[in-house]
């Protein structure tokens, strides 16, 4: 079996009503997933299966809509994917000081050349983005929630279905692919 990472890109059903993690491990069991477990409540979920990517991320937005009755766009990596991308990071000395002000935008598909030059308009001179091995990674050099760059980042001008995690997101999930 493969350990895989899936990523919700929103766990939020309406107005003050949440996935409950225990909800969202019970669905992955009943999709026969092996060993779900969960890393905070914000949609991360780790399993094994025997299963190609296109296949659980279909698979698993179905049972979602099926559960929750809300479509969820979700991103599955293997583990060998998701080791990679941490060991990306281009931000590696920003991510030691500021571990909450680093992001990578994790895409399904990989982004184009041409989705930098889109955001780059809503770079502040105090942030950085880049694109590595198709996902999109930022440093907000001040709180992201007051960064034009964040609200930026629409399936349109990111050039696709993604969702963002912080660094502390990212390495703690390397963490438990990596069975720390």
């Amino acid at each position: 079996m493969t350990t895989y990472v899936a990523l919700l890109y929103s766990i939020v059903l309406a107005p003050g009503r949440r996935v409950v993690m225990s909800d969202l491990r019970d669905m992955a069991s009943d999709l026969g997933l092996a060993n779900p477990r969960t890393l905070v409540a914000t949609g991360n979920l780790v399993f094994e299966a025997d299963s190609l990517i296109p296949e659980l991320e279909r698979d698993l937005e179905a049972a979602f809509a099926k559960k929750f009755g809300k479509h969820v766009d979700i991103i599955v990596r293997d583990a060998a994917g998701w080791m990679k991308l941490v060991a990306a990071n281009p931000f590696a000395e920003e991510a030691k000081r500021e571990p909450d002000q680093v992001a990578v935008r994790v895409m399904r598909e990989p982004v184009t050349p041409d989705v930098v030059d889109r955001l780059r308009p809503y770079v502040a001179a105090d942030e950085k983005l880049v694109t590595i091995d198709g996902d999109i990674w930022l440093h907000f050099s001040r709180s992201a929630g007051t960064s034009r760059l964040l609200g930026a980042l629409t399936p349109k001008r990111a050039g696709g279905i993604g969702t963002s995690r912080n660094w502390n997101t990212v390495r703690r999930l390397g963490d438990m692919v990596a069975g720390l």
